[in-house]
């Protein structure tokens, strides 16, 4: 069966992040990238030229450190995103920007991040990486939705629903392999990993400012899903249990390092009320502790509150 993907083709990292500059501070988006099933843009594109764009705006001897964003409205994949970038502080250890996000002339998002002088001479503490299966021997996300489709029984919808998704990770700029699903640990905290690779189609790696802009399109990928399963709501389901919506809210990243090849290490310390918060910590093959990642967003069951008793 031939699986067609309405998105155009992103296969490699740098269309994804690719962004138009039109005047001082002001940038434009070049392509959109829709998710299936999904409300608008993927939020990961959008945080990523954001930072292109911040980036584009900084003296480069200051590397990003961190920043905080909130997405306010959905964006749709037909019409041009453009990033208006402030410059709100220049200081001698310290550079701060804020970006705003446009579509058809509402703000669809706002981002504050800040930029650092490297100090590589202060001392430094890092919490270990998880032991989990190397990223070669992990299976690409594309396969594992081949196999559940080839599954017996499997119905029709759902097996094309796979391949789909399959076809759409095949053709994204970012190789997702899972390392485990909901480990629950001594403390009964539950733990996802990823192993994720940018596919860069290049031999070398990017400098690092490019490569901070990478891992935040990274970091927005099987992140607030996590909340989800941590709930046990199923996706591709009906009743009480089934995962009615699932969207992201704001999202935060602290910057020690950055490398390619990154293991994503992922749980939620708390989910209720229709929200889920998910913690992140990203780490390179060799152990180096690289990002810090938070996001809240909205995680809801398919279930209805009681309706408002009419007064007469």
């Amino acid at each position: 069966m031939e699986v067609r993907i309405d998105q155009a083709e992103h296969s490699k990292i740098s269309t994804s992040l690719e962004v138009e500059q039109i005047d001082d501070n002001l940038f434009r988006s070049v392509k959109l990238f829709m998710p299936m099933r999904s409300r608008g843009v993927f939020g990961g594109q959008v945080i990523s030229q954001a930072i292109v764009a911040a980036t584009k705006c900084v003296d480069p001897v200051f590397g990003l450190h961190s920043f905080h964003c909130y997405f306010l409205l959905s964006a749709s994949p037909a019409v041009p995103i453009i990033y208006y970038v402030e410059r709100l502080r220049e200081g001698r250890s310290y550079s701060t920007r804020g970006v705003k996000a446009v579509q058809n002339g509402k703000t669809i998002f706002k981002l504050l991040c800040s930029f650092h002088m490297p100090e590589p001479w202060q001392p430094s503490y890092q919490w270990p990486m998880p032991d989990v299966p190397k990223l070669e021997d992990c299976e690409l996300e594309e396969d594992t939705f081949k196999r559940r489709a080839m599954q017996n029984g499997i119905d029709k919808k759902v097996k094309e629903i796979f391949l789909t998704y399959a076809a759409e990770c095949a053709n994204g700029p970012i190789a997702v392999r899972r390392a485990s699903r909901n480990v629950k640990e001594g403390n009964g905290t539950i733990t996802s990993t990823f192993w994720m690779q940018a596919r860069t189609g290049r031999s070398e790696p990017y400098e690092a400012p490019y490569q901070k802009c990478i891992l935040a399109y990274m970091s927005d990928l099987n992140f607030i899903g996590v909340a989800s399963e941590t709930l046990k709501l199923q996706r591709l389901a009906t009743g009480p249990n089934a995962l009615a919506m699932s969207s992201t809210l704001d999202h935060s990243i602290w910057y020690y390092d950055c490398e390619d090849g990154l293991l994503y290490v992922v749980n939620c310390p708390r989910a209720g009320d229709g929200r889920g918060v998910v913690h992140g910590r990203l780490y390179s093959r060799s152990g180096t502790f690289v990002a810090v990642t938070c996001q809240e967003g909205v995680v809801r069951a398919d279930r209805r509150g009681p309706e408002p008793q009419v007064k007469l």
